[in-house]
């Protein structure tokens, strides 16, 4: 087994590996894999935006984030459950390794959950039977059997630990498993949690993650259900290109970042100042609709577009922000009929800048959030592009002048 390490943003590495391995890695989706023009049997291996580990064939790839572990984990349980995600009640190990690191925290929080026992709970039985039990499937009866009196087509409620909570916490354990890169004592940790769930129906792995309810009843398993949900989704990247099977846990690190501006945008503008935020909104570029728009983020106010926002989880270049973005943005602003369009990117080398194009007036802005901030500072600072963003749409709306931040700035139309 060849073993491949590397830094999300590093330069990457040169490594010997047969022809058909990097053919595998290449088409895994998972790095950018090129022959090396250098070094013959040599490939050139780059991350390509995600982070974790994996395996590819007989190569294992481990691909460290630039954030630290508190900090991506965070990102990823607001991004996924919002408000209801309090990354004090989940305490990692701090590791140079997500996998790890993640295990450690997963085998520990489900042991606490399940440390009084699996909890029980009601699911609904629908079954042929012989003896009626709960109520009879009138409709089944006469479909299936065509008045034949047996046997009974019947539902009824069972109080069983066979639930999605226990489902849930059973997927993950057993998922993690499979991870390469997990610790000797999570392994054993995990193994022996999953005696409790002897009784569960276990999930495939292209199975759907059953849905479930925070409840004063399941109180005592919030924190470990939240978590088991990202490690599910984490693991849910089970092959790639064509027949590249891929088994891991990997965060999509731009997509992590889209959901999680999305997600808070959406609690500091809605919460606040009314209205609707849209996700991946389709517009069309042209009166044909033969090209098609979709923005990250539209917020909507009475149904009509207030402000339109792409997230961008990328180094900027040397001078700035990348010319094709403020590019994109500007149609987006166009077709939408917006004054205003804003440009959000993982923080980097540029400050925040403004453009007014020429000969229309639309303001572009572009902001930089430090994801590597604690979160309590990070949602602020999504609060006060939120507050910015309800300003410069109250200001087109009035046509009037306004002051944010320090900064005059007038509105373009009277």
């Amino acid at each position: 087994m060849t073993r491949i390490e590397i830094d999300e943003l590093g330069p990457g590495v040169s490594v010997p590996l047969a022809p058909e391995a990097g053919v595998l890695l290449a088409r895994s989706g998972v790095v950018t894999a090129n022959p090396s023009p250098y070094i013959a049997g040599h490939w050139q291996i780059s991350a390509a935006g995600q982070v974790g580990a994996a395996r590819i064939g007989d190569v294992e790839i481990y691909i460290r984030p630039k954030l630290m572990i508190a900090r991506l984990l965070f990102l990823v349980g607001y991004a996924e459950h919002g408000l209801a995600w309090r990354a004090e009640d989940v305490h990692l190990e701090e590791s140079a390794d997500l996998v790890p690191a993640m295990a450690h925290a997963l085998s520990q929080h489900v042991s606490r959950a399940i440390h009084q026992g699996l909890l029980p709970g009601y699911v609904v039985v629908e079954e042929s039977s012989p003896v009626l039990r709960g109520r009879l499937r009138e409709t089944e009866q006469l479909h299936r059997h065509h008045g034949l009196p047996l046997p009974l087509e019947i539902t009824y409620d069972e109080f069983t630990v066979d639930i999605a909570e226990n489902q849930i916490l059973r997927a993950a354990c057993e998922r993690v498993l499979t991870v390469p890169g997990v610790d000797g004592e999570s392994q054993r940790l995990l193994r022996r949690l999953l005696r409790d769930f002897a009784d569960v129906t276990p999930l495939a792995r292209r199975d759907p993650s059953p849905a479930w309810q925070p409840t004063r009843l399941n109180a005592r398993y919030h924190t470990a259900l939240r978590l088991a949900e990202l490690v599910l989704r984490a693991t849910s990247f089970e092959h790639g290109a064509g027949d590249v099977m891929v088994n891991g846990f990997l965060l999509n690190m731009p997509k992590l970042f889209e959901d999680f501006v999305t997600r808070a945008l959406r609690d500091a503008l809605t919460t606040r100042y009314g209205g609707i935020v849209h996700s991946q909104d389709r517009n069309y570029f042209d009166e044909s609709r033969r090209v098609s728009l979709l923005p990250d983020i539209v917020w909507k106010v009475d149904g009509v577009p207030a402000a339109v926002i792409d997230a961008k989880y990328k180094a900027e270049s040397p001078a700035g922000y990348p010319n094709a973005d403020l590019y994109q943005v500007l149609a987006y602003c166009t077709v939408l009929g917006l004054r205003h369009g804003y440009l959000i990117y993982a923080k980097g080398g540029a400050e925040p800048a403004r453009h007014i194009v020429r000969r229309s007036g639309i303001d572009l802005r572009c902001h930089a959030l430090d994801v590597a901030a604690d979160p309590g500072p990070l949602l602020a600072r999504v609060r006060r592009l939120a507050d910015e963003i309800a300003a410069n749409f109250a200001a087109e709306q009035q046509g009037r002048e306004i002051l944010i931040d320090g900064h005059s700035m007038a509105h373009a139309s009277k």
